[in-house]
């Protein structure tokens, strides 16, 4: 996997953000101080999962030969009362059995992204000695 750099701007919490050939910029909404440049890094985050789930179910389906025609993933954080949670609706269009339904949500819950969110990951942060 190639490596993300991300980096500040002139804006006051606006970040460039590189990853291969893309150019993306992460902010924070008006109401905590951003200028709303672009998603907040929760939204990436969870952008992240639904695309994650998507891919895999359409990775699946098409492995197996099935009608699957479209993926749609709504993903969304809830504050609840240990803390938060993500909620993920999925919807799947195409002459799917009942069977095939189930099976595509449970292949959905094995993407990579998922598990890694589920399993918790511990991140080593290290400080560059330039100044």
């Amino acid at each position: 996997m190639s490596s993300i750099s991300v980096s500040s701007t002139a804006a006051r919490f606006s970040q460039d953000i590189s990853i291969r050939q893309f150019r993306l910029t992460a902010d924070e909404p008006p109401e905590v101080g951003g200028d709303d440049a672009g998603a907040t890094p929760t939204e990436y985050v969870l952008a992240g999962l639904g695309a994650c789930k998507a891919i895999t179910i359409k990775m699946y389906a098409e492995r197996k030969g099935w009608p699957l025609e479209h993926v749609a993933v709504d993903v969304a954080l809830q504050k609840t009362p240990d803390g938060s949670q993500i909620v993920a609706q999925l919807q799947l269009q195409g002459d799917l059995t009942d069977e095939q339904r189930s099976r595509l949500k449970e292949i959905g819950d094995r993407c990579p992204i998922h598990k890694l969110l589920n399993a918790g990951v511990e991140i080593q942060t290290s400080l560059d000695n330039q100044s």
